[in-house]
C-alpha cells in the first residue's frame, strides 16, 4: 500500500541516519570515558576498545529509542512543512490512521531494545565489571612501570623497581615504602619475585635491608634479611559472588526480589515500555508551525524525552529505596504516559479545542411574533 510503504522508506532513512550519528557521539564520549579511566588506573590501557565497546553495547536500549523517537518526529515535521500530511488528511486519512505503518515499521525496533534491556544490558556490565576485577586483581609488581614510583592498590605503598626486569612477575633492585601499624617501613632488596601461597600471592624479596620508623619521633629499627615475604596486590577471588546489580541477570533479579533488585527490573521493563510510549508520543508532538521554526518540535520532543528518562532513573533510586512498589511506579509512569500520549493523540487527531470544550452551547433568540 503506497500509504505505508511510503513512510516506512521515509523512516527507515531517517532512523538509519539518527543511529549512526548517536551512536558516534557516544563513542566519542565513552572513549574519553574510558581513557580517563586508564589514566586513573582503573581500567587495563590495552583494553580500552574492548571496554568502550561493552559500555555501548549497554547503552544501546536508550540509543535504539531515542532513534526512533527522532526519526519518527522529523519525518512526520518535514511531512508537515511540505504539505503531504495536507494531502494525506484530504484524502480521508487521520493523524491516528499513521499508528499502524509507525508501529509495523517499529516492531523489530522495539524487539531489539527489549532484547538488549533484559539480556545486553548486564551481559555487557558483567563483561566490563570482570575486566575491571581482573585489572584490579594483579600484583603489585605488574601495577609498577620500571623506572618510575608507583603507588599500590590501596594506596598505601610506594613501589619502585629497575628497568632492567626478566618479566612482570620478577623485578631487580626493588624499593618499598609504606606505613603500616603507625610506621613507615622502607624496604630495599636487589631483587624479588611473586609467589602465590594458598589463595594469597607474595612479594618474595632477597638481600636487602629494612628500615622501621614510627610517624611520632622515636626510635629507628634497621634489619638486613636473606629472604623477606611482603603480600602484594588483593586476594585472588576476593570478591566472590559480590555482583552489581546492574551487571545480574535478569532470571537472577527475579529469583531474589530485594528492593535494589526490583528497582533494576523496574528500570530495565521500564525501558521497553518506554520506547512503545514514544512512538505515539512521538505522533502527537510532531508538527511543523512556521513561526517557531523547523527545531520547535524537536526540541519540545527532546525534552519530553528527557523528562521521561530522568523519571525512570529517578524511579528506580526510589523503588530501590523501597519508597514506592515497582508495579506502582511503573503503573503511575508508563500508564500515566500511556494515558496522555493517547488523550494528546485524540485531541490531534478529531481537532479539539478546548475552548470548545469548556464553552456551552447558547440557546437560540427567540424572534418577536
Amino acid at each position: 500500500m503506497l500509504f505505508h510503504s511510503s513512510i516506512r522508506k521515509e523512516l527507515s532513512r531517517s532512523f538509519g541516519a539518527t543511529l549512526v550519528v548517536l551512536i558516534t557521539i557516544v563513542m566519542t564520549m565513552m572513549l574519553i570515558r574510558t581513557l580517563g579511566l586508564a589514566a586513573k588506573g582503573s581500567v587495563n590501557p590495552s583494553e580500552v576498545f574492548l571496554v568502550m565497546t561493552y559500555t555501548v553495547l549497554g547503552y544501546m536500549p536508550t540509543i535504539l529509542s531515542l532513534s526512533l523517537f527522532v526519526a519518527i518526529v522529523g519525518t512526520l515535521s518535514r511531512m508537515y512543512r511540505d504539505s503531504e500530511m495536507v494531502i494525506w488528511f484530504a484524502s480521508g486519512r487521520g493523524l491516528a490512521d499513521f499508528a499502524p505503518p509507525l508501529f509495523r515499521f517499529a516492531w523489530p525496533i522495539l524487539l531489539l531494545v527489549a532484547v538488549f534491556a533484559l539480556v545486553g544490558w548486564p551481559w555487557a556490565n558483567s563483561q566490563t565489571q570482570g575486566m575491571r576485577e581482573q585489572y584490579q586483581r594483579r600484583s603489585d609488581i605488574e601495577r609498577v612501570a620500571p623506572g618510575e614510583f608507583r603507588e599500590s592498590a590501596g594506596r598505601l605503598r610506594v613501589f619502585f623497581i629497575d628497568k632492567d626486569s626478566p618479566d612482570s612477575a620478577t623485578a631487580n633492585n626493588v624499593f618499598i615504602s609504606s606505613i603500616e601499624r603507625n610506621r613507615q617501613i622502607v624496604t630495599s632488596a636487589q631483587s624479588g619475585r611473586i609467589e602465590s601461597i594458598g589463595d594469597t600471592r607474595y612479594l618474595m624479596l632477597s638481600n636487602g635491608q629494612r628500615l622501621e620508623r614510627p610517624l611520632v619521633p622515636g626510635e629507628v629499627k634497621i634489619s638486613e634479611f636473606k629472604t623477606y615475604g611482603a603480600k602484594a596486590g588483593s586476594d585472588i577471588d576476593a570478591t566472590g559472588n559480590a555482583a552489581p546489580v546492574r551487571a545480574r541477570t535478569t532470571l537472577a533479579l527475579l529469583r531474589e526480589p530485594s528492593a535494589s533488585n526490583r528497582g533494576e527490573l523496574a528500570w530495565r521493563l521500564g525501558m521497553v515500555l518506554a520506547a512503545i510510549n514514544f512512538v505515539l508520543l512521538a505522533l502527537g508532538v510532531s508538527s511543523a508551525n512556521p513561526r517557531v521554526g523547523r527545531s520547535g518540535n524537536l526540541l519540545l520532543a527532546l525534552c519530553a524525552f528527557v523528562l521521561y528518562y530522568n523519571l525512570l532513573n529517578l524511579g528506580q533510586n526510589w523503588v530501590g529505596m523501597g519508597r514506592y512498589s515497582a508495579g506502582g511506579f511503573m503503573l503511575a509512569l508508563h500508564g500515566g504516559a500511556f494515558v496522555l500520549a493517547l488523550l494528546w493523540l485524540a485531541k490531534r487527531h478529531f481537532n479539539w479545542h478546548w475552548r470548545s470544550i469548556v464553552a456551552r452551547p447558547r440557546s437560540p433568540a427567540r424572534t418577536p411574533t
